[in-house]
C-alpha cells in the first residue's frame, strides 16, 4: 500500500510540476506577443516572431492559444487584469474603492484611478487592436468587443453612483451619464496626455476626476 501512494503522490507532483511549468510558458508568450503587437503591430507579427522572442517554438505558441487572434485577446485580457488569474475585473483588490466610496465624488475619484491604472497597462495594447481592426476581421470583433466591455464597464460605475444620495447633473440621465463615462474611461486619453505629451500619471488621474465629476455631478 505504501508504494501505491508513494507512486500516486508522484504522479500528483510530476503533474503540478508540469502545469507550473506550462504556465510559465504561456506567460512567457504572453510578454512576448505584448512586446511584439505593440512594437510592430499585429499584421506584421507571426507566431513565429512570438516563439522566437519567447525562447519556444511556433507549435508550442499553437497549442497553448490556437490562432494569433486569441494570443491577442488573451494579451489584452491579462493587461486589463494585470495577471492571468481568471478573476473578473470588477472584484480586482484595486477596483474595490469604487464599491467602498461613501459618495458619488469619491466613486468617481477612484473610477479616475482605475483608468489610469488600466491606461498604463493597456493603452498600447489598445492601439494595436484599433489599428489591426480596419484590415482584420477577427480583430475588428475583438475591438467591438472591447467597446462593449469599456461601456458595460460605465454603466456598473453610473449604477454605483445611482446608489448614494446625491442626484446626476439635470442634463446627464443615465444613458447620457454612461456616454460620458464612456467616452472617458477610453485608454486612449492615458496614451496621448501621459504617453505622449509626459504628463505624470497622478496629474492625469486628478484631471480625469474632475473631467468625470463635471460631466456626471456638475461640480
Amino acid at each position: 500500500m505504501a508504494g501505491v501512494k508513494d507512486g500516486k503522490s508522484t504522479r500528483r507532483y510530476r503533474s503540478a510540476v508540469r502545469e507550473e511549468s506550462a504556465r510559465r510558458t504561456r506567460q512567457a508568450v504572453v510578454r512576448a506577443a505584448t512586446d511584439l503587437f505593440v512594437t510592430r503591430g499585429y499584421a506584421a507579427t507571426s507566431l513565429a516572431d512570438v516563439a522566437a522572442e519567447a525562447g519556444v517554438a511556433r507549435p508550442t505558441v499553437f497549442a497553448a492559444f490556437g490562432s494569433k487572434a486569441a494570443l491577442l485577446r488573451q494579451v489584452l485580457d491579462e493587461a486589463l487584469a494585470g495577471d492571468d488569474e481568471p478573476v473578473p475585473v470588477a472584484r480586482r483588490p484595486w477596483f474595490q474603492p469604487v464599491w467602498e466610496a461613501s459618495d458619488q465624488g469619491a466613486v468617481l475619484d477612484a473610477y479616475a484611478g482605475v483608468c489610469t491604472l488600466i491606461g498604463h497597462r493597456a493603452a498600447g495594447a489598445f492601439e494595436t487592436v484599433r489599428r489591426a481592426a480596419d484590415e482584420a476581421p477577427e480583430v475588428a470583433e475583438l475591438w467591438e468587443t472591447l467597446l462593449r466591455n469599456r461601456r458595460a464597464g460605465a454603466a456598473m460605475v453610473v449604477d454605483r453612483l445611482l446608489t448614494l444620495d446625491g442626484p446626476l447633473r439635470p442634463d446627464a440621465d443615465t444613458d447620457r451619464a454612461v456616454d460620458a463615462l464612456w467616452f472617458y474611461n477610453d485608454p486612449a486619453h492615458y496614451a496621448a496626455l501621459v504617453q505622449r505629451c509626459g504628463w505624470t500619471e497622478e496629474s492625469f488621474r486628478q484631471w480625469l476626476a474632475v473631467r468625470m465629476r463635471d460631466a456626471l455631478l456638475g461640480a
